[in-house]
């Protein structure tokens, strides 16, 4: 996944977000000089509509975009300020110039009064959405706490009062939806930097006189995870397979739901083939495989996702799966 947009932000990150500085935004350090890199660069207002030849990029034209970010393991919430920009800018709402994180609370009794937010820990600013009613959250007036998990970059953020701020109104659970499409396209990106990791220390790994990528239970291995990494990205291009720049809500729910399950074996297979030095601070594969475990639970886990598509189905009785199935990802194919 890649075009000359995502190759542009690529040259950007290969520079500005190297491990070394993904470490020291994760340890609490200033996170601005990688931000204001990204913000000249214009990648933060590329769905304004004044981008892209006046007109925003669409989402299928983004995805490589937000591919990119995962192959990077971007510390900070790019993915969810370009959206939330695009959609202050809809509303006609004034757009601050800090990273926006994305957060959704539920309204059915018994919803939990606290969510976890990813990417919350650098953001300036919180774009809430409960039921229909979306409001911009300063920081300051957010309450935010620490997971405790190591170097998480997730914040848990209580539900916050909406006194003076401003409101504006989006059908229910579109930030989810968003959230999910841009966490599926983000998946996708890491995973095939883990792929590509794995292949090299396997190319490089001598034991018993040759490569370990020479042995054939480590290449089983490996050809499974590619198969996982794969399926990965063609479930981020049905997430992304839109006519503008918001997600189809069934695709991003579809995309979400099998991105995610490819998690965990993509992420045991690599540090199985890595042995001991995978999960040592000084090697970068932990950087990734974290961010995979965050990535998969945002914005609902599989399971979430899993119950969407399934009440869609049951939602549409007299059709065969297989064909509702196909209808739904054939136009991204």
């Amino acid at each position: 996944m890649h075009n000359a947009y995502s190759d542009a932000l690529d040259s950007v990150l290969r520079d500005c977000c190297t491990p070394a500085v993904i470490r020291a935004i994760e340890r609490g350090e200033d996170h601005l000089p990688l931000w204001q890199s990204l913000q000249d660069s214009g990648f933060a207002d590329c769905l304004l509509p004044e981008a892209a030849g006046g007109a925003g990029l669409p989402l299928d034209e983004l995805a490589p975009v937000l591919f990119a970010l995962g192959r990077r393991a971007l510390p900070l919430p790019l993915g969810q300020t370009l959206f939330a920009r695009a959609l202050l800018h809809a509303a006609g709402l004034a757009v601050p110039a800090g990273p926006i994180a994305l957060a959704t609370f539920d309204m059915e009794a018994g919803a939990a009064n606290a969510v976890l937010v990813a990417g919350g820990a650098q953001a300036a600013w919180f774009l809430v959405q409960e039921g229909t009613q979306c409001m911009l959250l300063p920081r300051d007036r957010a309450q935010v706490r620490a997971t405790g998990a190591h170097a998480d970059l997730a914040v848990v953020l209580p539900r916050p009062a909406s006194d003076g701020l401003p409101l504006f109104t989006l059908p229910a659970g579109t930030l989810r939806q968003i959230g999910a499409c841009l966490h599926a396209a983000q998946l996708a990106g890491a995973m095939s930097h883990v792929l590509d990791m794995t292949l090299q220390y396997a190319n490089d790994r001598q034991q018993f006189g040759r490569a370990i990528g020479k042995f054939q239970a480590i290449q089983h291995q490996i050809s499974v995870m590619a198969e996982h990494v794969t399926a990965a990205r063609m479930a981020a291009q049905i997430a992304c397979a839109a006519g503008g720049w918001l997600p189809n809500p069934l695709r991003a729910a579809i995309g979400k739901l099998n991105a995610s399950e490819a998690v965990t074996p993509v992420a045991a297979i690599a540090h199985a083939v890595h042995g001991a030095i995978g999960i040592t601070e000084e090697y970068d594969l932990q950087i990734y495989t974290r961010r995979l475990h965050a990535w998969q639970l945002a914005d609902g886990s599989q399971a979430y996702w899993a119950r969407v598509v399934g009440e869609a189905v049951c939602g549409q009785p007299g059709t065969g799966v297989v064909d509702l199935t196909r209808s739904w990802s054939t136009d991204a194919a």
